[in-house]
């Protein structure tokens, strides 16, 4: 990963996939000996903390890859993903979700992250990224309907195909080999399969790759199988299953180790098969499945957490911020209202309140869950922030209704807020939201009510509220202005 990932993390993984797991603590000890959070300049923040993230997951470092998980995630740039180390980011993230079995958007971002990869120009990155999302496709292929698995194996084999052809001698190289082979198996290519998987055995017998190694192993076995030459089959699935223990790979040794088992039902070989059943640690697996969906959510609202407590930091005023967002909160609003409104007033100006509700929340709620709705309010907020001026009052007023208090200059005022809150509609509606919401649900909207000053808080509320319900009755995803004059008392009835 030469560019954006140091030489010292890329040798802790080598050490990792060898089986040299002391060695491996102590080179994983001295790269964060100086913060496992800090990261030179020179390479890229969000691509390192997320390979950190791996690194400490296979070392069984749990709370340190969640924390360096969650702050790799806050980092990656979600408004213009571009460039190899957002790819190789964005792939980690989903394999590493996956991993866990928290699948959710996991192979969207995988394949989003080959998008990337592809538009970057980056051959080792690309590589990197149609490797990840290969390896993942061969494993829910193995897992799924036969109607699923063909689709998942044929367009594993594409993707290791292509990794392969374009990646350096290495690592790389050496796994898409090895995945190749078992999807080449997948989809019936047994001769293909055996030629590929017995080259990736030997590249990774020389380079003492045992990840890699296994993985030609459980090709080769799962090709005998089908050859029905089963005392080489249950052979092979012992190496295979013998190298991902030596390596500590969960993943690898619970699907190694069933397949062994069944290979030993179909021999005839009880005592076989209990040996394998043991070696898959079933007596503990729905204690696992448990560990790793607490795992994940504990990751998601680390995440979240890390990304409220930075704001919340910022603003300096916590009893007046919301910690979702780090807006002003209703009662920061209510406190700073007046005094903005007056000074306002005062300097000849006119006050504009805009009053925004994200369309369809409730889908997004019950289609992606409640943390993806936390999501999609932060990068509401975010987008506020960065379409209103320094000198504009910001405020989530509830759920997912915000408000924008906004100040206009003297030349500008009289114009300032309809021109806001159109920049909102527009920057909500073109926003990249693949990232929070991959394909479960609709990408969200804004509808907007605007309302004149100079008036109370209170009235400009009222006259906004009455004109965000016209813009909800006339199809959302749009701006309706009060025209009535703010300072009337009829204007601003409910």
């Amino acid at each position: 990963m030469v560019g954006y990932i140091p030489a010292q993390d890329r040798q802790a993984r080598s050490l990792l996939d060898a089986g040299r797991f002391a060695e491996a603590d102590a080179a994983f000890d001295e790269l964060i000996a100086v913060g496992a959070n800090r990261v030179d300049e020179q390479w890229d923040r969000a691509a390192v903390l997320v390979s950190r993230a791996h690194l400490a997951w296979r070392l069984g470092r749990i709370p340190l890859a969640l924390e360096l998980l969650a702050e790799g995630w806050t980092a990656l740039d979600t408004n213009h993903p571009s460039g190899p180390g957002t790819a190789h980011t964005l792939s980690i993230l989903g394999y590493l979700l996956e991993t866990i079995d928290q699948r959710g958007n996991a192979m969207d971002m995988m394949t989003l992250a080959v998008q990337i990869a592809r538009g970057s120009d980056d051959s080792a990155a690309l590589a990197h990224c149609l490797n990840r999302e290969g390896h993942s496709r061969v494993f829910r292929a193995v897992n799924c309907t036969p109607e699923r698995a063909a689709v998942h194996f044929a367009r594993a084999r594409d993707l290791c195909s292509e990794a392969r052809s374009i990646a350096r001698p290495g690592l790389v190289k050496r796994s898409a080999s090895a995945v190749l082979g078992r999807a080449l198996a997948g989809v019936g290519e047994l001769e293909a399969a055996e030629r590929i998987a017995q080259e990736a055995l030997e590249l990774g017998a020389a380079a003492d790759d045992w990840f890699s190694g296994s993985l030609a192993n459980w090709t080769l076995s799962t090709v005998r199988r089908e050859q029905n030459r089963l005392e080489e089959a249950r052979t092979l699935a012992s190496r295979a299953l013998e190298r991902a223990e030596q390596i500590r790979y969960t993943n690898l040794i619970r699907q190694f180790s069933l397949d062994l088992a069944s290979i030993c039902e179909e021999l005839g070989d009880p005592v076989g098969e209990a040996a394998a059943l043991q070696r898959t640690v079933s007596a503990s697996n729905t204690a696992i499945r448990v560990l790793q969906a607490g795992l994940g959510q504990a990751l998601e609202q680390r995440r979240v957490a890390v990304q409220a407590q930075r704001m919340a930091a910022a603003a300096q005023e916590a009893a007046l911020r919301d910690p979702l967002t780090g807006l002003a909160n209703r009662l920061g609003l209510e406190r700073r209202a007046p005094a903005l409104l007056d000074a306002t007033a005062a300097d000849g100006r006119v006050p504009w309140l805009v009053l925004l509700d994200v369309d369809w929340f409730k889908d997004v709620n019950d289609l992606a869950g409640h943390t993806a709705g936390d999501v999609v309010l932060q990068e509401v907020a975010h987008l506020l922030r960065r379409e209103c001026r320094a000198d504009d009052l910001i405020c989530r007023w509830a759920g997912d209704e915000f408000v924008v208090l906004v100040i206009g200059s003297s030349e500008e005022s009289r114009e300032a807020g309809p021109v806001v809150a159109e920049r909102i509609r527009a920057a909500v509606h073109n926003h990249d939201w693949r990232l929070v919401l991959g394909r479960i649900t609709k990408a969200p909207t804004v509808s907007i009510g605007v309302a004149a000053g100079p008036a109370s808080l209170d009235s400009l509320f009222a006259a906004a509220d009455i004109a965000l319900y016209r813009a909800k009755r006339a199809g959302r995803n749009r701006v309706e202005i009060d025209t009535r004059p703010a300072s009337d008392p009829s204007s601003t009835a409910s």
